[in-house]
């Protein structure tokens, strides 16, 4: 995985701390985009059937400098297909636009508590890891209540829980119950869609370290022992975002960051999505 920590999920495998995330790219640029992120070191991709960009991501994949198991690739089943038989097709629908025969991770979108079919929806996930279809299952936008509903059926723990983190929406129960489980947190929307870059705090500390207001919010992530998945189309800043491993932020730094919570939500609330 190059340079790139990796982290160990609670089934043993290993996913890289940084990956790229290709939501809200469009269909025709995914490929360009995603061999950009390969070139510059990343070895994990996201996406997610409603990114309705699966196609682009595994054209990419046909034609990617380095060998398929060097690289991790992670896809979600959207809320219209959840249930237990539904999944299984998903899964397959994306398996095949991405041109794979296997996934390293595959997650639940959103719990959508509304529809009630999450546990089922879990049940064909853990059907999917049995038959060695996708090395490891998590869930994506799980409140703590969700996450132990899920824990509460007595077969596989979660991998990871992807939510919405970032210096202005820290999500600590979440996290907290993850950890409590063994669930790994991926940070998505790391940056808050740019909405934190501006903060004068997290200027003063890109000054002194000679770093961009992205990489040092990157950096906060990685140093509590997140994953994270930056997106960006533009070259440079796809290269930006992941040379993050050659400094250190100290604990009065990260205590700085962390004082910028204030429930800043830019996506929608996990009780209210469905």
């Amino acid at each position: 995985m190059g340079a790139t920590p990796v982290i160990t999920l609670n089934n043993g495998v290993t996913i890289p701390q940084i990956g790229y995330g290709v939501f809200q790219i469009p269909e025709a640029e995914t490929a360009a985009a995603v061999t950009t992120a390969i070139e510059a070191g990343y070895r994990s991709i996201d996406t997610a059937a409603i990114y309705r960009n699966e196609s682009g991501v595994g054209t990419a994949l046909k034609s990617a400098s380095v060998p398929r198991d060097e690289l991790f690739i992670t896809t979600k089943v959207w809320n219209n297909d959840q249930g237990y038989d539904e999944t299984l097709r998903a899964f397959d629908a994306s398996a095949a636009r991405l041109g794979l025969d296997h996934l390293d991770l595959y997650l639940i979108h959103w719990p959508t508590p509304k529809r009630g079919k999450y546990l089922d929806t879990w049940r064909a996930l853990e059907k999917l890891l049995a038959d060695g279809r996708v090395r490891a299952i998590g869930v994506s936008n799980f409140l703590p209540e969700h996450l132990r509903a899920v824990a509460d059926l007595g077969g596989t723990i979660p991998a990871v829980n992807q939510i919405e983190v970032h210096p202005a929406l820290q999500q600590r129960e979440a996290q907290a119950a993850g950890a409590e489980l063994g669930v790994v947190t991926e940070a998505w929307s790391p940056l808050a869609q740019a909405g934190v870059l501006g903060d004068p705090a997290i200027a003063r500390i890109a000054t002194a370290h000679d770093r961009t207001p992205a990489q040092v919010v990157l950096r906060w992530h990685v140093q509590q022992g997140r994953i994270v998945i930056p997106k960006s189309v533009t070259p440079s800043r796809i290269r930006e975002n992941i040379a993050i491993f050659d400094f250190e932020l100290s604990a009065d730094e990260i205590a700085a960051i962390d004082a910028l919570e204030s429930d800043g939500r830019t996506g929608p609330h996990p009780d209210h999505f469905n």
